[in-house]
């Protein structure tokens, strides 16, 4: 696969890279934007989920950073979560190994479909408090551990869920839903990297190069929540994850039609 790189494909994964994390930082979703493009790249789905999971541990480590650095995030009280986190995300990436690679790609193009959905449909989350509805260990043990196997299985669109869970389950508002988010979004990256790597599944070049892409994009998307919120990201993360989400479905499915 080394000998048919080329630098303008690095240039393009670099710049795809870094539009998701900034995305991902504001909004979550970004892996909608990193996964087909990994797909469309050539690697089989347990390698671009495992490559997807390199690039995004550098931008959501890096967004967790800044965020816990401002004081948007106490870290001690967050330290169950944590833990559940990472032991839900580590049986998700054992269990998707161990899963037929041929029943993976015929399956990821409608779990992207999915989550594109999910984005589409929707409601707009508060800028407001709410009322709280669980304590923080029922979260860590329902939300943390829930989450975290399908960021492990899967992963598009878990930083949405894990917001979503904050503000349904915690009354967080959305800016701190959102910091409290990448904490445990860069938790659940970070087991399944490790996992992964065992595995023998990460492709370095390509994950290293949008690494870097994913922590400028994460940097920038972070100063944006802190700023401004979220109110352009999600027709971004919608056009372009249908155009990629189709382009894999016609790979897989336009034979049908010939």
């Amino acid at each position: 696969m080394d000998a048919n790189i080329t630098l303008e494909f690095l240039v393009f994964l670099f710049a795809v890279a870094t539009s998701a994390g900034f995305v991902d930082a504001i909004a979550g979703g970004g892996g909608l934007i990193t996964m087909p493009a990994l797909l469309a790249a050539g690697l089989s789905p347990v390698q671009a989920l495992a490559t997807n999971k390199l690039q995004g541990t550098g931008g959501s480590l890096s967004a967790s950073y800044y965020f816990i650095s401002k004081g948007a995030v106490d870290f001690r009280q967050m330290r169950l979560a944590i833990l559940m986190t990472f032991i839900g995300s580590a049986l998700g990436t054992l269990l998707v190994q161990s899963i037929n690679v041929a029943f993976l790609e015929q399956a990821i193009p409608f779990l992207l479909i999915g989550i594109v959905l999910y984005f589409l449909l929707s409601p707009r989350l508060s800028a407001e408090q709410s009322r709280q509805m669980v304590s923080l260990p029922v979260f860590a043990c329902t939300a943390g551990v829930g989450i975290g196997f399908y960021d492990g299985f899967f992963g598009p669109g878990t930083g949405s869920f894990f917001a979503v869970a904050f503000v349904a389950l915690l009354g967080y508002s959305i800016t701190t839903a959102t910091a409290h988010t990448k904490v445990l979004n860069g938790t659940s990256n970070v087991a399944s990297l490790l996992f992964f790597i065992i595995g023998g599944q990460v492709v370095w070049t390509y994950g290293l190069v949008m690494m870097l892409g994913q922590v400028l994009g994460a940097r920038l998307g972070s100063r944006m929540v802190l700023r401004r919120g979220q109110t352009l990201i999600r027709p971004m993360i919608l056009c372009v994850s249908l155009i990629m989400t189709t382009k894999l479905l016609w790979d897989n499915y336009g034979h049908l039609f010939h």
